[in-house]
């Protein structure tokens, strides 16, 4: 039977939790009932004296520590105590266990795979609050992804968990960041093991990226050393993606028509801060988690109070319209009493100004009617007026919001610059994966045709699909390789019509398919009239080489 992980008397080990490059964390019991979590780090202490400076750098840090629950912070796991265990004279810190999912965990079914833009901007508010507290006390936390934020299920907070990695050394963490598997949290800078606070208000600005768009900014597609590497560089020196183009394109389908359009009105705001916290370099970022809590608090409420008054007015004027139409119905069936009365038929043009159509016929038939109405009409001229300008109001107030795509709300900050345009960055980011492929770099290459892909962009469902096609990019299949290829087609893009007509002609001839780099994945079914169509278009599009190739298909033919 192995024998079970000592922690410390009084300290009993329940199992894992969870495991990683900066240690592992253990479920445990301690006097009795009380459930705790245990982080313990992977670097032994010797020597409990000024001798072993893994034990002195590990008591600095658990009195820094110490100050993060001087005053008690709602979205800040509380730490219990710090020792050394029985077992291995490992060094652990006893924290509070908080009983609910973590985020990684509320983005995988069967919940959707992107948050309510309501409760990103809670999350946005309660993990800057976190990191204000912890930074304010100067603790950098270093290991800010979505498993490392819990949902609090009894307080329904937000609370930021394990500060394991704050308590290593520079080189503790360059070694342990090399084995860690948060690559795709982690800022430039980090990479050598520097950990400043903005370092901190990056991974927050991935955390929020990927609760908006349904994906990490730069996705982890190999967890081998080069997939690793690909995503370091990315992060360096590749733009952001756009979130709101990822966010509708991972909308789910549970949602109805209603809901998607409402959620694809993220405030301006939110998008600016994502976007500053991924800046490349520290310096262009909020420089710590308090100006950073600032600066989300303050669009946060302003957000909240435009919603709340939103949805006031609109219950005001709803209300108002109802009742106006009540008074309006009630009046309507009194007009209708006396438009059934059949008398004789006397001119009475007095009552004529200011009343409808129907009122000034039945003035005509009957003047004991029109005095009756033209009484009611001056009883309830000003609710005619009434009625009037409620509607008009209602009328511009729900055309000026549908003509408001997004909360006017502008950035507190002017200094803030705006995300990257669309077209902008498709095009940098096109420019650099041909730079890659120049280089020889495919990893860092298909990161960049991977997203734009989802993107929908021709260009980079070309290169990517072409890529696996060739047997040089194994992220995807020959099926999806060449679904890319026909969308590519589809969009106008003349060299996915050249490749295309290619593979559909020469698809029997490996000798051609050998000279293209095609043989030795994917096998191709044959139509020759679809090839034929394909390469014509791209020959009249001005595209020599599929004119070659239709000189080869007459030769051959």
């Amino acid at each position: 039977m192995a024998k079970v992980f000592t922690i410390t008397e009084g300290l009993e080990n329940m199992g894992a939790i969870k495991t990683g490059g900066q240690g592992s964390v253990y479920k445990g019991r301690r006097f009795g009932e009380i459930i705790t979590a245990i982080k313990i780090l992977p670097t032994p202490i010797y020597s409990e004296s000024a001798d072993d400076k893994n034990y002195t750098a590990f008591q600095n840090e658990v009195e820094k520590l110490k100050k993060v629950n001087e005053d008690a912070n709602p979205n800040v796991v509380k730490i219990l105590s710090s020792g050394i265990t029985d077992s291995g004279n490992f060094p652990f810190i006893e924290m509070e266990y908080i009983e609910g999912p973590d985020l990684e965990e509320l983005l995988r079914p069967p919940h959707p795979c992107l948050f309510t833009i309501k409760e990103v901007l809670k999350v946005a508010d309660q993990l800057s609050c976190a990191l204000a507290h912890c930074h304010k006390v100067g603790v950098r936390h270093g290991d800010i992804k979505g498993n490392n934020v819990k949902y609090n299920t009894s307080t329904g907070n937000y609370v930021l968990l394990d500060f394991g990695l704050a308590m290593m050394s520079d080189e503790q963490r360059r070694t342990s960041l090399r084995h860690a598997g948060a690559i795709e949290f982690m800022a430039p800078e980090q990479n050598e093991g520097i950990m400043l606070f903005q370092t901190d208000v990056y991974s927050f600005g991935v955390v929020l990226f990927e609760l908006l768009a349904g994906s990490v900014p730069f996705p982890l597609h190999n967890k081998g050393e080069t997939g690793r590497n690909a995503v370091m560089v990315a992060h360096r020196e590749l733009p952001p993606p756009d979130i709101l183009f990822l966010r509708q394109q991972a909308l789910p389908d549970s949602w109805n028509d209603e809901q998607k359009e409402q959620e694809l009105k993220v405030p301006d705001w939110l998008n600016t801060m994502i976007y500053k916290c991924l800046e490349k370099k520290p310096e262009n970022r909020f420089s710590n988690g308090m100006q950073l809590h600032e600066y989300a608090w303050q669009n946060y409420i302003r957000t909240a109070n435009t919603h709340q008054l939103t949805h006031d007015r609109i219950n005001f004027l709803e209300a108002e319209n109802n009742r106006l139409r009540k008074e309006r119905e009630d009046l309507h069936q009194q007009l209708v009493k006396y438009q059934v009365l059949e008398t004789s038929t006397n001119k009475n043009s007095s009552l004529n100004k200011g009343l409808s159509e129907s009122t000034r016929i039945i003035s005509k038939k009957n003047p004991v009617a029109a005095i009756s109405i033209a009484a009611v009409y001056k009883k309830y001229r000003v609710l005619f007026l009434i009625i009037l300008i409620a509607a008009s109001a209602l009328a511009y107030f729900v055309l000026n919001n549908k003509e408001e795509p997004r909360f006017a709300t502008k950035p507190a900050t002017p200094s803030l610059a705006a995300p990257v345009t669309e077209s902008s960055a498709i095009r940098n980011q096109l420019q650099a994966a041909k730079q890659f492929l120049t280089q020889g770099k495919l990893p860092e290459a298909f990161i960049i045709y991977s997203s734009l892909s989802r993107q929908q962009v021709p260009e980079a469902m070309y290169f990517y699909g072409k890529l696996a096609l060739q047997n040089k990019n194994e992220n995807i299949s020959c099926t999806e390789a060449f679904a890319l290829l026909k969308k590519a087609s589809d969009k106008g893009y003349t060299p996915a019509k050249r490749t295309l007509g290619f593979l559909y002609s020469f698809a029997d001839d490996k000798a051609a398919l050998q000279q293209a780099n095609y043989f030795e994945r994917c096998t191709f079914a044959k139509n020759l009239a679809k090839g034929s169509v394909l390469l014509m278009e791209a020959t009249l599009r001005g595209d020599t080489t599929a004119s070659r190739f239709l000189d080869m298909l007459n030769v051959k033919h």
